[in-house]
């Protein structure tokens, strides 16, 4: 019999990627979204759509009755505006949210739920990150991610759900934000334009963001439960990064390093171990 899978936040960077993995899957869909963010999404043929003018604020009965029939819940939606999302009281929102769901899920009979989590979890150690890494978030953003975590973690095997929690590290690509990093290198080598970066030095796991949403998909899918990590497990500078793609256009020389200041509080190190 074929599952039914309900996704939130199938618009947003992550989640559209989920949700393209999704639809190669032999697997019935259904969306929860915010009105007025169905134009982008992609064709989605018969994919149910249920609109909600937010659903952070959506009671445990009103997901309860959402998520009738779903076998499994995978929650994307997550306030993440560039420049903002790290410090802001929106987190704790989303963190109330969650919780509401997952309280909805139980009621509903649902057997497994999957959240997204963030490196920025962990205590970022100058060695490569694995799941027994204590939990050290020196942000908002991290701290409501991973109390959402711990939460979840002891509640939901109680309740009879499975759980699993994708924790992010460093994404890129399609329909990636223009205030983001590979965007903008990639608007100013197009316009033969400087690229202003800090020295480059700084060591990221640097993943595809379509590689990504396939890992979550294949993870709600599956069987796996408790914290995983996904990244690609590969160290690469900044530097590394921006002299790949700026070869992509024979623009090298276009690379300024060292034109902005080190971020002094920017981790020098962050890696994951598949």
């Amino acid at each position: 019999m074929r599952k039914r899978v309900l996704l939130t936040g199938a618009t947003g960077f992550v989640g559209l990627q989920i949700l393209a993995a999704l639809l190669k899957a032999d697997v019935d869909i259904l969306l929860v979204v915010r009105e007025g963010s169905e134009s982008r999404l992609p064709e989605i043929g018969s994919t149910t759509i249920i609109r909600t003018p937010d659903l952070f604020s959506e009671s445990p009965e009103w997901w309860a009755d959402t998520c009738q029939g779903v076998d499994i819940f995978i929650h994307a939606a997550w306030y993440a505006e560039p420049g903002k999302y790290l410090q802001s009281p929106l987190n704790l929102v989303c963190l109330n949210g969650t919780i509401l769901m997952a309280m909805g899920c139980a009621f509903a009979g649902v057997k497994r739920f999957v959240g997204i989590g963030t490196c920025f979890e962990y205590e970022l150690l100058p060695r490569p990150l694995d799941i027994s890494v204590a939990l050290r978030p020196l942000t908002l953003y991290a701290g409501a991610k991973a109390a959402t975590y711990l939460a979840l973690q002891h509640w939901l095997p109680l309740s009879g759900i499975e759980f699993a929690w994708c924790r992010l590290f460093y994404l890129y690509g399609a329909n990636e934000d223009s205030r983001r990093l590979v965007p903008y290198i990639r608007q100013q080598l197009e316009a033969s334009q400087p690229v202003e970066l800090t020295s480059g030095d700084q060591i990221r796991d640097f993943m595809d963001v379509c590689r990504a949403g396939q890992a979550i998909a294949d993870t709600a899918l599956g069987e796996k439960q408790g914290a995983i990590n996904i990244c690609s497990g590969i160290a690469t500078t900044v530097r590394q990064l921006a002299e790949s793609i700026a070869d992509e256009y024979g623009g090298r020389s276009l690379l300024k390093f060292g034109a902005r200041p080190d971020n002094l509080v920017d981790p020098p190190f962050v890696v994951g171990v598949i």
